[in-house]
């Protein structure tokens, strides 16, 4: 198997594989897969109809998504070949109880799975994310209302504001120490290759302004026909509202026709598991490592 780097170039061959699967997780996103390849050492591979990733390829934890194919069960097979030549048992990442259920059916008693909750992606249902209605959203109600008392608008992202987006970001990253943290400064580094390649990416974005300053903004991309995934959001913690207002104008506003949003996982952090807790997801999405036995 000939894996190699993923590039811009690959997105429309591997958004069509993505578009035969319909995944809910956000680990299937082109935008994952590309701008966070470095920082996970992701590589793919294409064979008889099908994609196959690997983070950390010739390392000791080397592992592997579940095959984006029609043929699961010879593509696992494949890779069962694959990491047995290598003096290895497969393991694959990612695994959602779907794709638990599958594995199992195919190859009974031949794998092990340990789930991981810091990875669960969280699924939230766009209407409720817009309307924000009962008892459970009464405190995000409060400080939006809060936010609206000053001027405000919301913008989606364009070249002419894209500047005033770095900008408020490069500020926020001054504010949350983000120097020495290795993962959110390659966050950062994800963000700026995301700002270059934009539309080229597909994404969306959008902004919100206070009394003309830009204090929040977010973006994202289509995942599949039900699920549109948040990729970035990015507020100042003094500005009471920010967050709630951009999380509720953005799925208004660019992703109201999606069913689902997936807002993507908490990464074991307190706070965002908090933050993402108190918005009352639809799906927390459950993820396994897979390993043969």
């Amino acid at each position: 198997m000939n894996f190699r780097t993923v590039t811009l170039e690959d997105k429309q061959r591997i958004k069509q594989y993505i578009e035969q699967m319909q995944p809910y997780g956000a680990d299937y996103s082109f935008m994952n897969i590309y701008l966070w390849g470095e920082y996970y050492d992701v590589k793919m591979a294409e064979e008889d109809d099908a994609l196959f990733l690997v983070s950390n390829l010739d390392k000791e934890d080397m592992a592997f998504a579940f095959p984006m194919t029609k043929n699961p069960k010879e593509a696992i097979e494949k890779l069962m070949a694959y990491t047995k030549e290598k003096g290895k048992k497969l393991t694959l990442y990612g695994i959602t109880e779907k794709l638990k259920e599958e594995l199992e059916a195919m190859f009974p008693e031949t794998f092990t799975f340990n789930e991981n909750r810091d990875v669960a992606d969280y699924i939230y249902e766009s209407e409720k994310l817009i309307e924000l209605k009962g008892k459970k959203y009464h405190g995000k109600r409060n400080h939006i209302n809060k936010f609206v008392e000053k001027e405000w608008s919301y913008e989606p992202i364009t070249r002419e504001n894209m500047d005033e987006c770095r900008e408020m970001n490069r500020q926020w990253c001054e504010e949350n120490e983000v120097e020495g943290d290795e993962s959110k400064e390659a966050e950062q580094k994800m963000i700026k290759k995301a700002f270059e390649e934009f539309e080229a990416l597909d994404l969306k974005g959008g902004l919100i302004r206070q009394e003309g300053k830009v204090v929040a903004f977010t973006f994202g991309e289509k995942l599949s026909e039900d699920v549109f995934v948040v990729h970035v959001e990015k507020a100042f913690y003094h500005v009471q509202g920010a967050y709630p207002i951009i999380n509720r104008e953005f799925v208004k506003h660019e992703a109201s026709e999606f069913k689902y949003i997936n807002r993507e996982e908490d990464l074991g952090l307190e706070g965002l598991r908090k933050a993402k807790l108190s918005y009352h997801p639809e799906i927390i999405l459950t993820k396994y490592v897979a390993k043969m036995v």
